[in-house]
């Protein structure tokens, strides 16, 4: 098949940590608009315990079915550079297990816990035979952990398995920050977004409020951006 010409206004959104509000706001929302998206899952964190902030695997196996993607977050959450490739790899597998269980597509894609990222965990990525994965803002932009702008991803420059955060949401990524993001999706660049809860019950740190995302939303889909999932990149780049 035939790659499309990367357009501009090219969107990728991606929402970290399986967040109940994935569920009861954000993917009603996006299915409003036809938007696409990833919904980055772990059992790590409090996901197991804490079933009022984060999603059950029923939930996650309906947004697979509204057509959302489901990607790889790892079992524990961990910081993939304090783990060997053997208990990174089993972090992975132990996902698409789950995943299995409950009649979701084995995950394609994959996003770095924490943002951390090192050439072991790439060098699994690889052998796993992962097509896509996001990273956060750094090393060209300096980490903010409550939310900060980052650079579009250029597949010119950027590894596939390394593709950077534009934007990255939180306490201190305003609007003027968000519409500078997706204003980076041109010339063939495109703008990853990075969300986690909307809001974010227990890490506030990251929190997005869902007033500010609808505002975000409404910006996309008034003019007229194409918005995606991170497995979509497929239909744009080769692998």
């Amino acid at each position: 098949m035939s790659l499309l010409p990367i357009p501009n206004g090219l969107v990728v959104l991606t929402f970290d940590d399986g967040n109940k509000s994935d569920f009861t706001y954000v993917a009603p929302l996006l299915n409003r608009y036809g938007f696409g998206a990833t919904f980055y899952i772990t059992e790590g964190l409090n996901f197991l315990e804490n079933k009022e902030y984060y999603l059950t695997w029923e939930e996650v196996h309906q947004l697979h079915q509204s057509g959302f993607e489901i990607g790889n977050h790892t079992r524990h959450h961990k910081n993939v550079n304090s783990q060997t490739q053997e208990e990174l790899l089993a972090d992975l597998e132990y996902i698409d297990t789950r995943c299995q269980q409950y009649n979701i597509q084995i995950p394609e894609t994959f996003c770095y816990p924490g943002y951390n990222h090192g050439p072991q965990a790439l060098e699994v990525l690889t052998k796993k035979g992962m097509r896509f994965a996001r990273r956060g803002i750094s090393p060209e932009f300096p980490h903010e952990s409550e939310g900060g702008r980052g650079p579009a991803y250029d597949p010119k420059i950027h590894h596939r398995l390394l593709i950077p955060t534009t934007g990255a949401s939180g306490p201190n990524w305003s609007f003027d920050d968000f519409v500078w993001a997706v204003e980076q999706a041109k010339d063939e660049k495109i703008a990853i977004l990075t969300f986690h809860g909307v809001p974010a019950l227990e890490h506030p740190w990251v929190n997005t409020f869902p007033d500010d995302f609808k505002v975000y939303m409404d910006f996309l889909n008034d003019h007229g951006f194409t918005v995606i999932a991170l497995r979509d990149l497929s239909k744009y780049i080769e692998l």
